[in-house]
């Protein structure tokens, strides 16, 4: 007899949708079955609902050393908190990142950042890799190393994103290191993830608005525009080509961005891009409402046309994945920077990230369900070596389950929230959201309510198929 059955639900699986029973045995998938036929101990019942895999967000800032305001030094939130949001919103794992800085190495970054996750996430867990700043030729000797570990991804900022401070380091590598990186990483079974925005570009635009007196935070589109985007795109997918080394282009925010990954997909490269929901749903000109700046990262929400090509880069080609960028505060730091150089970036979203693609993707836009699990879900697992343990409702894989109500129906409030005092999705109105959340077999979260509070989360190795570094499979 199986440990637990899910019955009754709409059952979103690789091969297809249908009414199936869904088997656990301790922490896997066990079986599919005609409903009515499986046998367990515990029944849950999923009439009128959807089940789908546990999410996953492959772009998390947790326990992250704050660069808005140097001057006083703070953290964001840690697994603790926001992990236990992740649960109630339907995510069972997350990737967040290990930094490497000048004086640095890999495999103490990968260390430390484990250590500090051991046994105070509520989901499973990984990192990347992050190379930041002018690095030792021998730090990049470790990458094999470190992708043989289960540690398959790297990234890496084109950018400093803010203007240089005494107090802040900086992130950017230049694209000389970024190609040395990429030719130890492709043959070694690795990608690349990148923040893609021209430092000429965005540097300059900050002189020129310091200049001009342009300092207010709503010209954060003017800074960090489109054009930076378009270009560091390009060069990118350019030193790509060149290494055939596969990269990820984490929270694409213009059209041009997305074009720009289309070409190069369509001429067969291992090109894969990312979005976030809150450039999906908001725009520059939400800027200058009274928490604008609740939904503003790096590099900046853009304009409607962008919205659009974001949308149908989800909906179609383009885009794989829908990520979140988390870096979770308290609303009064949110809220504390006003000027284009101090508005602090990042997002609160994680919790939402499920249910907000449910509401704006599958009832308003039409998104199959399949679609819906790949943008949330099985893309990510497939593209950062997690598939078919993660991202996936099939017989083998982790017991990672998800039950969305679609008749939830009404605009969130604050106390729909579980990580901080606020979230930028607060008033957004929603039909469809998470309800109840497996991990490995566990029932963490079920009809809305925290079932157990210890933290079970756990690191969990990858391996990228080789088909995910030749072609654009997902």
């Amino acid at each position: 007899m199986l440990d637990l059955v899910i019955r009754g639900g709409r059952v979103v699986t690789p091969s297809g949708v249908g009414n199936w029973d869904l088997g656990v045995q301790g922490e896997r998938i066990a079986a599919l079955g005609a409903p009515g036929t499986l046998e367990a101990g515990r029944v849950i019942d999923a009439t009128g609902k959807v089940v789908v895999p546990g999410g996953i967000d492959p772009h998390t800032h947790f326990a992250h050393p704050i660069m808005s305001h140097p001057n006083e030094p703070g953290m964001t939130l840690g697994p603790e908190e926001d992990t236990r949001g992740m649960l109630f919103g339907g995510t069972t794992t997350h990737i967040d990142f290990a930094f490497v800085r000048p004086g640095g190495d890999i495999r103490s970054a990968i260390e430390q950042r484990s250590a500090r996750w051991k046994g105070s996430a509520y989901t499973d867990y990984s990192f990347h890799v992050v190379l930041a700043g002018a690095l030792e030729l021998k730090v990049f000797e470790a990458i094999p190393e470190a992708i043989q570990a289960g540690f398959t991804s790297f990234k890496v900022f084109t950018t400093n994103i803010l203007p240089p401070h005494p107090k802040r380091s900086g992130n950017r590598i230049d694209f000389g290191r970024i190609q040395h990186a990429m030719e130890r990483i492709a043959p070694a079974g690795g990608i690349m993830t990148v923040h893609g925005e021209d430092e000429d570009i965005v540097q300059f635009n900050y002189e020129k608005h310091r200049a001009e007196g342009r300092m207010d935070g709503a010209n954060l589109h003017l800074v960090h525009n489109k054009l930076s985007e378009q270009l560091a795109f390009r060069r990118t997918t350019a030193l790509a080509r060149h290494t055939g080394c596969a990269i990820y282009f984490v929270h694409t925010s213009a059209r041009e961005g997305v074009e720009a990954i289309r070409e190069a997909r369509a001429a067969g490269a291992p090109v894969y891009g990312e979005t976030l929901h809150q450039y999906a749903c908001f725009n520059a000109e939400y800027y200058k409402t009274p928490r604008g700046f609740c939904s503003h990262t790096y590099p900046s929400l853009k304009f409607p046309e962008d919205q659009q090509a974001l949308w149908s880069g989800l909906l179609g080609d383009g885009l794989s994945t829908l990520a979140t960028d988390e870096y979770p505060t308290s609303l009064a730091l949110k809220l504390k920077g006003k000027t284009i150089e101090d508005v602090t970036g990042g997002n609160l979203g994680a919790e939402a990230r499920m249910g907000i693609a449910w509401t704006e993707g599958v009832v308003k836009r039409g998104m199959s369900l399949a679609r819906f699990v790949d943008i949330t879900s099985a893309n990510a697992a497939r593209i950062f070596g997690l598939y078919p343990a993660k991202g996936a409702l099939a017989v083998g894989s982790d017991a990672d389950i998800v039950l969305i109500d679609p008749s939830v129906k009404k605009a969130l409030a604050k106390d729909d929230f579980h990580v901080s005092d606020y979230s930028p999705w607060e008033g957004w109105g929603i039909e469809g959201w998470p309800v109840t959340t497996l991990l490995r077999g566990r029932v963490m979260v079920e009809n809305r309510r925290l079932v157990t509070d210890e933290r079970a989360g756990r690191l969990v190795s990858r391996k990228i198929e080789s088909a995910v570094l030749a072609r654009p499979v997902c």
